[in-house]
């Protein structure tokens, strides 16, 4: 494993000072574990940012779910919300005219994650990400990946998950490859989806194809700062065997039976009606052409 201050390093060597002594900061991608903030692990490029929930957060939230992040366009935000949060915990759930964290994940697959199902349940890990490393930056793509440990799923089923996430600039969609290992079964399915809030009024794109699913939706909220924008999100996994709801309703999926070890292509987006897309079709549009 890479030491936490590989990314930071090469997002300095990427800051070029100009005449003047100002910085020129040319970096438009990044990822870091955060052991500052419960030890999240954050994304982010030009577009849109997020996180996963690491170990220090299981006490509170045990959950795989993608924590979307909503920020305005052309700028790098999150360093600077957990410098902020070490004085005002709630400091990006404000938006200070660059965005904020308004999406509520709980106990779910958030905006993106993914899990077995079976018997129309998904089997979420038993913790968070407990390890990662950063597999390459540079100013336009960053790859990471991040580790689930073994967990049981009923008597006969053990599995653990290695999740490599792309990130790259200029693009509202990160390309997923995940690598379920499992003993106890032959193949199992797997659903990348995302959870649909309740009473956010949701819009579902109903033609959005036979690989994909897509939402508009009014911002979930914690109650912190109201938000009246509205948020876009996908999940598109080519081949897949079925597109749909889980059997509860609280998800949209896209499901395909894979063996152990063997890779799970798709992507997850996400964006923002304050920022560059501001109607469902839009949105609609660009996952369809994804």
């Amino acid at each position: 494993m890479r030491p936490l201050f590989f990314t930071l390093a090469a997002a300095a060597l990427l800051s070029l000072a100009s005449c003047g002594g100002e910085k020129v900061t040319t970096q438009r991608v990044m990822a870091r574990a955060v052991p500052e903030r419960a030890d999240d692990f954050v994304f982010e490029n030009n577009l849109i940012a997020g996180r996963f929930y690491g170990e220090a957060l299981e006490g509170e939230t045990l959950s795989p779910g993608i924590d979307i992040w909503v920020k305005m366009p052309d700028r790098l935000v999150a360093d600077a919300w957990y410098a902020g949060a070490q004085e005002d915990p709630e400091y990006y759930h404000h938006n200070r005219g660059d965005g904020k964290d308004c999406y509520k994940v709980s106990k779910s697959l958030g905006g993106g994650a993914s899990a077995p199902v079976i018997d129309g349940v998904l089997r979420y890990p038993a913790t968070n990400y407990r390890s990662y490393e950063v597999l390459r930056q540079t100013e336009d793509t960053v790859e990471f990946v991040l580790s689930y440990p073994q967990w049981q799923i009923g008597e006969d089923i053990t599995v653990a998950l290695d999740k490599k996430v792309t990130v790259a600039a200029d693009s509202y969609f990160c390309k997923v490859e995940d690598t379920y290992c499992f003993s106890g079964a032959e193949t199992l399915p797997i659903a990348a989806g995302f959870f649909r809030h309740p009473k956010q009024e949701t819009i579902v794109a109903e033609e959005a194809g036979e690989d994909c699913v897509a939402i508009w939706e009014h911002a979930s909220d914690q109650s912190i700062e109201s938000e009246e924008g509205m948020i876009g999100v996908a999940v598109v996994m080519p081949g897949c065997d079925v597109v749909g709801l889980t059997p509860d309703g609280t998800h949209s999926v896209c499901v395909k039976t894979v063996g152990s070890g063997e890779p799970l292509t798709y992507y997850f987006g996400s964006c923002w009606s304050a920022a560059n897309i501001q109607t469902p079709q839009e949105w609609f549009d660009l996952v369809l052409a994804l």
